[in-house]
């Protein structure tokens, strides 16, 4: 894509959506960062059902050191992966009461010395509570980026960096929502829908599927 047609393709996004959110539900920077390494291999609906109660119960890292490795597994035991999320969890909880007060810190390396927390759930709390312009790439937006030609990489790093030269603003803070969004309701894994994709024509991808499906 040219910066022009980078420029129109989220001006499209932003027009039909002009201010996206994460789908994760929390109500403070330390429910967030749980709620986005509970996530991993997990969909966001899976995480807010298995959360709800959890968050009304924890709000902060000593309330989950309090509920204990086993409380907490019979919160999220219907989320993937539970056992060894649950362990990460109450270690994260520990090191944020141990070394940060229980605050949640607002840098990168900071955040990725937590257990459970990688670059990407780093990014989307940098980016969704402390308002930097970071781009956390999921499977979402690392097919995205490479399908239409936005962002080609082998690597979730690779595609972040892209991003990184390539959005423009005032499209940077919200581009990874954006893509996301995108990538979860329109341009999906298996069947692209772009017959209803509002950036279609800037699109790369050479197998567009432009006639919806009998039967969808």
């Amino acid at each position: 894509m040219t910066k022009d047609q980078i420029f129109e393709f989220f001006r499209r996004l932003a027009e039909d959506n002009p201010s996206p959110e994460t789908e994760l539900e929390y109500g403070n920077c330390y429910q967030l960062v749980v709620a986005v390494a509970l996530s991993a291999q997990a969909t966001d609906v899976g995480v807010n059902k298995a959360t709800r109660a959890l968050f009304r119960e924890v709000e902060t890292p000593q309330q989950m050191l309090d509920l204990g490795e086993d409380g907490l597994k019979e919160h999220i035991k219907t989320i993937g992966l539970f056992n060894s999320k649950a362990k990460n969890v109450i270690a994260l909880s520990q090191l944020l009461v141990d070394e940060y007060g229980g605050e949640v810190p607002d840098t990168r390396e900071d955040l990725v010395r937590l257990p459970g927390v990688g670059r990407k759930t780093a990014n989307v709390v940098l980016n969704c509570w402390f308002g930097q312009e970071t781009f956390a790439v999921d499977t979402h937006v690392l097919r995205v980026g490479n399908r239409t030609g936005l962002a080609k990489g082998k690597t979730p790093e690779q595609v972040e960096a892209k991003l990184e030269k390539r959005v423009p603003q005032p499209f940077r803070l919200g581009a990874h929502h954006w893509l996301i969004l995108h990538g979860r309701y329109v341009c999906k894994a298996r069947t692209p829908e772009c017959w209803r994709c509002p950036v279609v024509d800037l699109c790369s991808y050479r197998k567009k599927v432009l006639e919806k499906p009998k039967g969808r």
